[in-house]
């Protein structure tokens, strides 16, 4: 397959935006990035300052060389396969954006789903503590604590760049008085706190399978945010099993999974710890990836 061309030649150019969008998105494109125009866009757009949807207005501006330079050096990256998200920076989840860096996984749609069915399981009344295992960049944790004003959270992450990361968020949305992060493996920060809801988006992939996936992945997203050992299950037992010491009676776990088979074990796993009305959820696709349980 032969070199996308270099978008080098931009910079002394001064093309116009429409122009440089143009070259840009047949870069992305020969490089074999799906929806290479989109991601032509939002780095252009973060380039310029502008929302992605105002490009539009500025197309006959003329692209000044530090501008062009700073865009070249964008679209180098993403066609080096580096995620998007990590070039500008920021990732949309729910109603919320979120500081977005490679010391966490990029906040995927189907993890939306799984904030969505968290905050449905959770009392409408009364409900005091969640707590999110796992946290990465805080994506659950804030969509909770953003769309729950009597609640509060608390994010556990076991490493200490992510928790970094999950606090920065925290703290540029304003929750910092309901929201904390600690640097826990799973639950050891917690002391006598019981809580209404634990949700997780654990590591689950299977090892074997992480080096065949997209360079943006497998390159990119931290091996301890995906790898789930042998068979993808290795966090997600420890999760289920040590789960019911720290949940009030009816409290729900709600756990994500890779699908392909491992909903089916989890919900053997809960069941043999005494989680009682078992249930689970597809994703966006219909594919069953999402598993819940209560304590009784």
């Amino acid at each position: 397959m032969p070199r996308p061309a270099d978008p080098g030649a931009l910079i002394d150019a001064r093309p116009t935006v429409l122009a440089a969008l143009d070259l840009g998105a047949e870069a992305l494109q020969e490089a074999g990035i799906e929806g290479g125009r989109v991601d032509a866009e939002w780095l252009l757009a973060a380039t310029l300052g502008v929302p992605r949807g105002r490009l539009g207005l500025q197309a006959r501006r003329p692209l000044e060389p530090p501008d062009a330079a700073r865009y070249v050096r964008a679209l180098r990256r993403r066609i080096a396969r580096e995620p998007l998200q990590h070039i500008v920076g920021t990732q949309a989840f729910r109603d919320l954006t979120l500081q977005i860096s490679g010391e966490a996984l990029v906040p995927r749609p189907e993890t939306e789903l799984l904030a969505g069915w968290a905050l449905e399981l959770l009392p409408p009344r009364g409900a005091r503590l969640a707590v999110d295992v796992g946290t990465g960049s805080g994506c659950i944790a804030c969509a909770l604590a953003g769309e729950r004003p009597d609640l509060r959270v608390i994010a556990l992450e076991v490493s200490p760049s992510a928790a970094a990361l999950a606090r920065a968020n925290v703290a540029g949305l304003g929750l910092g008085e309901r929201v904390t992060v600690a640097v826990s493996n799973l639950f050891s920060a917690l002391r006598t706190e019981r809580a209404d809801l634990i949700v997780s988006n654990p590591p689950y992939l299977p090892s074997a399978l992480i080096p065949s996936l997209a360079p943006e992945v497998s390159r990119h997203d931290p091996r301890l945010a995906l790898d789930g050992g042998p068979d993808g299950l290795d966090v997600i037992r420890r999760v289920v099993d040590a789960s019911p010491r720290w949940l009030v009676p009816g409290g729900w776990l709600v756990l994500e999974t890779a699908g392909a088979g491992q909903p089916e074990q989890v919900v053997a796993l809960m069941g043999a710890r005494g989680f009682v009305r078992v249930q689970t959820r597809p994703d966006l696709a219909g594919t069953v990836r999402f598993v819940a349980g209560a304590r009784p």
